[in-house]
């Protein structure tokens, strides 16, 4: 039901492009890895169509449930060190950090609820009221 509701509040002026900081450099991911918080990486291919879609899912979990949490996007075949210092293989494939530690990963089929499920219980413990 709650997936339902993702993609039916989508707000007019919802730009998943802007939601993102696309990685130009391992080195530039790695920086933001240590610097944030919390970090979502989203590892995708030019030629991925599932990744196309799922993206603006993601984006809309983040920014309407997980505000604290940074969006990190990685054009895995213009980026191959970023995706093999990571052991990436697959796309999409999401990574999720919590203070400088991967925490989360998801590859190929991922569920938005899933997804949503996995990053509740340490999101609450770090940026807990």
């Amino acid at each position: 039901m709650k997936a339902a509701r993702l993609l039916c509040s989508v707000p007019i002026n919802f730009n998943v492009q802007k939601m993102f900081i696309e990685i130009q450099s391992l080195e530039e991911f790695n920086k933001l890895k240590q610097k944030e918080t919390a970090l979502l990486g989203y590892f995708s291919t030019e030629a991925c169509n599932v990744c196309k879609v799922l993206k603006p899912k993601v984006a809309e979990l983040i920014v309407e449930e997980f505000p604290e949490v940074k969006l990190a996007y990685v054009k895995s075949d213009v980026l191959p060190d970023v995706a093999g210092q990571h052991q990436i293989f697959a796309a999409p494939t999401i990574l999720v950090f919590f203070d400088g530690r991967e925490t989360i990963r998801k590859s190929r089929n991922i569920g938005i609820d899933e997804l949503r499920r996995d990053i509740e219980r340490p999101y609450s413990m770090i940026f807990s009221e």
